[in-house]
């Protein structure tokens, strides 16, 4: 057994079938882009060990404080090792990893598509540079964050969501290119913001597109940047993340909708981008500090 080479899996729907139950989460039906999240509650039971060639695979154990102990294969390596809520175990692309559980367990899984880690900074850098190390359980406050983040956004309002996942990938990325890592790259800072022609040719695409799910490359693109760097130079420039920026004239649109009184509120939400009206309810009130129908009333 321990000769034997690991499954190749690079279908999400077939990484899925190893598992006893199906997710309790997916994004598999969203416009998400370059990565993935499932949610799982999983029995004791014995994982196989596979692999894949497309991917990274990120694993959040979200179950308490309560220890699970995994008999653990990673990288032709073995380790008999606690789990508790909070710890991480990165899987990188190429890498087999199995193991076996001795009790019932939830987690997140993140499946990061091997190109869009690399194009997160530079794409044209050796993909040497960003060689992924394998990490048996550890524990790691800001993954762990994200995940719950990402989670969030499933569960409450998937549509419209894609721009926030995208930064939430860009900081996992750039977390991971810094700490875990062969070797670490040399990333430079930028300062002073966007070149006044891109930021105005950036503004302009936002708002003739605001009912669309924006995704942070796609914007990036614009101005000619990596998502990172675009993302940096965008805060400067306008004081908040290209995210915030959206949503913000999100809610400035939906005002503009209702003040005219021709559609239902829900029509509205949709109108603009929102994934329903509970969504544009919640940043509507926390923007303004009203609700959509006092303004509606008006």
């Amino acid at each position: 057994m321990a000769d034997e080479k690991p499954k190749i899996i690079n279908q999400a729907e077939d990484f899925l079938q190893i598992y006893p139950r199906p997710p309790l989460l997916t994004s598999l039906q969203t416009n998400w882009q370059g990565f993935g999240l499932v949610y799982m509650c999983q029995p004791a039971f014995a994982l196989p060990e596979v692999a894949s060639s497309q991917w990274h695979s990120i694993t959040i154990f979200t179950h308490g404080d309560r220890p699970i102990y995994a008999d653990r294969r990673l990288d032709g390596r073995r380790q008999y090792e606690p789990v508790f809520g909070g710890n991480i175990v990165i899987t990188p692309a190429n890498v087999g990893h199995g193991a076996v559980w001795d009790a019932e367990g939830d987690f997140i899984n993140l499946a990061i598509e091997f190109p869009a880690f690399l194009k997160t900074i530079d794409e044209s850098m050796e993909a040497e540079t960003w060689e992924l190390l394998p990490q048996f359980a550890i524990s790691d406050p800001l993954v762990y964050q994200i995940g719950l983040a990402l989670k969030k956004v499933l569960e409450n309002a998937a549509r419209g969501s894609r721009l926030y996942a995208d930064t939430m990938l860009n900081a996992l990325s750039m977390h991971l290119l810094h700490n875990y890592c062969k070797r670490q790259p040399q990333i430079p800072e930028y300062c002073g913001g966007l070149p006044q022609r891109r930021l105005k040719l950036v503004l302009d695409y936002i708002q003739s597109h605001l009912e669309q799910d924006l995704g942070l490359e796609e914007l990036a693109k614009l101005a000619n940047l990596s998502p990172h760097y675009f993302a940096q130079l965008f805060k400067q420039s306008m004081g908040m993340t290209p995210h915030q920026y959206v949503i913000q004239q999100r809610v400035e649109k939906a005002k503009e909708l209702l003040l005219q009184g021709n559609l239902p509120i829900a029509d509205v939400a949709y109108e603009v981008g929102f994934a329903n009206q509970s969504h544009l309810n919640r940043h509507f009130k926390r923007l303004l500090g009203v609700t959509p129908k006092a303004i509606a009333a008006v």
